[in-house]
């Protein structure tokens, strides 16, 4: 009996052994094609970027230098816009979709989220170049920022929608039973509880939305100046690089690639701070209990 429990031991170790390793091969998998993306985008626009390039105005066709200064406060004013109408909207609607996952709105709104975010976002852009351009007969940033907000809107909501149901009942009943409505419950208890999570799925929503050029082909449309003002068209980082990357001149090109490591870097910036929130939150609840 003895031999035969050490037998079965040893097995379940080659067998762990085994899937460990196949997890391990998987994971390098999809980590090599990423690693590969981003060294290829170093090493063609790290030679291109200097501090002129994100102090400088765009240059005309065959004056070298020139920067992304306007892209760079464009895509700030676009996507804080988009952000400012996306996040209240998008955790509201993700609380009561956890909350009350068997009411008729809720399923609608899951329904709904999951047709949205497969939206493709060229789609998105024409709904919002017929919604706003059409009538306000111009581009602005304020349209692209309204496109970003549908486009951050699915991923929040999802989001905040998993993160609420992970948070343990019991909070949820300790609080109606001490006599606080539904809604202070849901935003004074659960999503305080479930809120790391919650800013991981909104930074993950500004990351996808950041990127996007199609929809600001429709909407912000680009602009070679400098531009504050929201109602009027604005350049973005991935709308230049569309436009320098499709142009024939070297010059662009080279610009085309050190937009897009600008554009990659803010993203990582982004996913690093907002795992150093979760990890700064974390380490101040355990020093207050």
């Amino acid at each position: 009996m003895n031999r035969f429990s050490a037998r079965r031991q040893n097995w379940r170790k080659v067998i762990n052994i085994v899937m460990l390793s196949f997890t391990g091969l998987a994971t390098l998998l999809v980590v090599t094609p990423l690693i590969w993306i981003i060294g290829y985008v170093i090493r063609e626009g790290l030679p291109a970027i200097n501090l002129q390039f994100f102090t400088e105005l765009p240059t005309p066709v065959g004056v070298s230098g020139g920067g992304i200064a306007n892209a760079l406060v464009g895509s700030l004013m676009t996507v804080s816009l988009g952000l400012i109408i996306a996040v209240p909207v998008g955790t509201l609607a993700g609380v009561y979709a956890a909350t009350h996952p068997d009411q008729p709105l809720g399923t609608l709104l899951r329904f709904g989220t999951d047709v949205i975010s497969g939206v493709p976002s060229i789609v998105m852009g024409i709904f919002a170049y017929t919604l706003i351009v059409l009538p306000q007969r111009h581009f602005s940033a304020f349209s692209g920022g309204i496109v970003l907000a549908f486009i951050m809107v699915p991923t929040i909501v999802r989001s905040t929608e998993e993160m609420i149901r992970l948070v343990p009942n019991s909070l949820r009943e300790g609080s109606l039973a001490l006599g606080a409505a539904e809604w202070k419950t849901s935003l004074s208890v659960i999503l305080p509880a479930a809120l790391n999570g919650v800013i991981t799925g909104v930074m993950l929503a500004i990351a996808r939305a950041a990127g996007e050029a199609a929809p600001m082909l429709f909407t912000a449309f680009g602009n070679p100046f400098m531009n504050t003002d929201f109602n009027q068209p604005v350049s973005t980082l991935p709308h230049m690089i569309f436009v320098y990357a499709i142009a024939p001149y070297d010059d662009w090109r080279a610009k085309a690639w050190a937009t897009a490591l600008v554009l990659i870097t803010l993203v990582l910036l982004l996913n690093v701070a907002a795992r150093l929130l979760v990890w700064w939150r974390g380490r101040l609840f355990k020093s207050l209990k």
